[in-house]
């Protein structure tokens, strides 16, 4: 049985956790946490993405937002009633803030995962689009392909 080997993770890799949680801006991040002293700010960019990325490095991430909401005692259910209170509070204003009701019933959206566009590609009348497709292979390459088997 083969032992899956725990990827390496540095101090450089905390610190931009740590410093990312703060942020949310991955380039940023990546300044703190790396010397980036003679780098182009695209190239720091670039690397504060590729860092984002890493598989050890999104773990980290979750236990560390995992830790602020419990500390901060946050769920779904109480920003979703400190959204509806902010939508209210919007509409009910001397002069009604459309724009921020709007926002507050788009965060709940979100929150909710009710904010994905869906779209469904039909044919004509709602039928299932019809396909063909043609494989045109040169007898050489067939022979040279089955030859292997």
């Amino acid at each position: 049985m083969e032992m899956k080997r725990k990827r390496k993770f540095s101090d450089k890799m905390e610190k931009f956790c740590l410093a990312y949680v703060e942020t949310a801006n991955a380039a940023e991040s990546y300044r703190i946490a790396y010397s980036t002293a003679n780098m182009a700010t695209a190239t720091i960019g670039r690397e504060g993405y590729n860092v984002l990325q890493l598989p050890q490095v999104q773990e980290r991430l979750a236990e560390l937002r995992e830790r602020v909401m419990d500390r901060h005692q946050i769920t779904v259910d109480t920003l979703l009633l400190e959204l509806e209170e902010a939508r209210k509070a919007a509409l009910s204003a001397e002069t009604p803030q459309a724009a921020a009701a709007v926002g507050a019933t788009m965060g709940k959206a979100k929150l909710l995962g009710l904010d994905k566009k869906i779209v469904e590609l039909t044919g004509k009348n709602g039928t299932p689009i019809q396909t063909n497709s043609t494989v045109t292979v040169d007898q050489k390459a067939l022979i040279s392909v089955l030859g292997c088997l």
